[in-house]
């Protein structure tokens, strides 16, 4: 009797000194945060004690994936008209739909050191060009408003190849099955090889929006992380990876 006693105490302490496990809060993310959002989250974590459980992907997939009820706290667009529409749609808390970045799109050539500029892109040796699908990424979509406008597109169309996000777009070029990929700066700031920044006047400016799902369980959490990204150490990370104040 005395030993099931002595077992009894035992399980119950166990039991009241295990750690709880932290909060969770899951973001679906637009690809080009793919480098920077761990850094990020990592600062929120050890400011919180919330983890982040990040899904990445395609901005219009996910807004689509976030349409259909897929069990998301917080949405990290690469652009400002996917949260609009969610705001529309009242999936998306208006008072939440925040800008928190400004994008900068690069050429990312890392195999290829003779493509310097855009005009580089029409010529004969280069027979790829990687881009990510407009009506997914709005990275995709500006690349080929910068070609249309530096009347470069009749010229490249036809080497265009696309993907489904501006991450596998580089990975087109890292792997020699694109001589060139339009990126986003972010991905490529920290790695060695070519690349050049597009001018910003010859498409829209990329601002990156975000905003909390109404249907979130986790809202106190997700609005400390909204904040999080709008202060003075999350815009320091974000400086680092080349985005802007918007």
């Amino acid at each position: 009797m005395r030993n099931v006693l002595y077992l009894t105490f035992a399980l119950l302490l166990t039991s009241t000194t295990t750690p709880a496990a932290p909060p969770e809060l899951h973001v679906a993310a637009a690809a080009n945060l793919s480098n920077v959002l761990p850094v990020l989250n990592a600062a929120f974590e050890k400011k919180t004690g919330i983890h982040i459980v990040p899904s990445m992907g395609a901005t219009a997939q996910l807004a689509q994936q976030i349409e259909n009820g897929a069990p998301f706290d917080v949405f990290l667009s690469a652009d400002v008209s996917h949260v609009d529409q969610l705001v529309g749609k009242q999936i998306v808390i208006p008072e939440t739909r925040a800008i928190y970045a400004r994008g900068e799109l690069v050429v990312w050539a890392p195999h290829t050191p003779a493509i310097r500029s855009l005009n580089d892109l029409a010529k004969p040796d280069v027979h790829a060009i990687a881009i990510a699908k407009p009506e997914l990424a709005p990275y995709g979509a500006a690349a080929i408003e910068v070609l249309k406008a530096a009347k470069l597109w009749d010229k490249v169309e036809k080497k265009v190849v696309y993907s489904p996000s501006i991450s596998i777009a580089k990975q087109y070029a890292d792997t020699g099955n694109a001589e060139a990929a339009f990126t986003a700066l972010a991905l490529t700031i920290d790695e060695h090889g070519n690349s050049f920044p597009v001018d910003g006047k010859l498409h829209k400016p990329i601002d990156q929006a975000l905003g909390i799902i109404k249907a979130s369980n986790q809202q106190k959490e997700a609005r400390a992380f909204t904040a999080f990204l709008k202060s003075a150490d999350a815009r320091a990370i974000l400086k680092r990876f080349g985005y802007t104040a918007p």
